[in-house]
């Protein structure tokens, strides 16, 4: 009891699928109910660092001995700026999916946004004597850091074959100089 396929069905199936541009998994990831969460565990880490920064951390900061200090105002600077190069990125991808840029312009506009590992400035012995706080933020902001950038390097992948198609701006400008001269 063979099945028996026709030709003609296949052929459509098969121009059907043809016809439509396949589906990018990142785009669809970026725009998902998974970003939406991504981004607010990012924001939610930026909101406790800093309250931990301006609270907590402040008195932490007072007790401890004089190098120690100095590496605990070294690692609270990097994780401040370490979040922030994270809440910018989150918020530029936010204002791609949302429709308020063009991919386009993200892309222009990301040269604002440094995404670049950065390991712990002082020892690991030093490390070990900052207060447990700032160590466990430190370690999520780099673990999310990591993460964002994995993204990152996806959409740039994806986005890759569309930014090659499309207009260059110089390009347009030198077929206006060469319309102008020419008329």
């Amino acid at each position: 009891m063979g099945r028996h396929f026709d030709n003609s069905s296949f052929e459509t199936t098969r121009n059907i699928a043809s016809a439509a541009p396949p589906v990018s998994f990142i785009h669809k990831l970026t725009s998902s109910e998974s970003f939406r969460a991504f981004f607010k565990e990012g924001m939610a880490l930026v909101e406790e660092s800093a309250a931990y920064l301006d609270g907590a951390g402040r008195e932490e900061s007072r007790r401890l001995r004089r190098p120690v200090a100095l590496a605990y105002a070294t690692e609270s600077m990097r994780l401040t700026t370490r979040l922030m190069q994270v809440a910018s990125w989150l918020l530029l991808q936010r204002a791609v999916n949302e429709g308020e840029l063009t991919p386009v312009q993200a892309a222009s506009e990301k040269h604002r946004v440094r995404l670049s590992r950065q390991g712990i400035a002082c020892t690991q012995e030093m490390f070990d004597e900052l207060p447990a706080a700032l160590q466990r933020l430190t370690f999520k902001s780099m673990r999310l850091q990591e993460r964002v950038m994995h993204f990152d390097q996806s959409i740039a992948a994806a986005r890759a074959p569309e930014m090659a198609n499309a207009p260059s701006v110089v390009a347009s400008q030198v077929e206006r100089l060469r319309m102008a001269f020419a008329s």
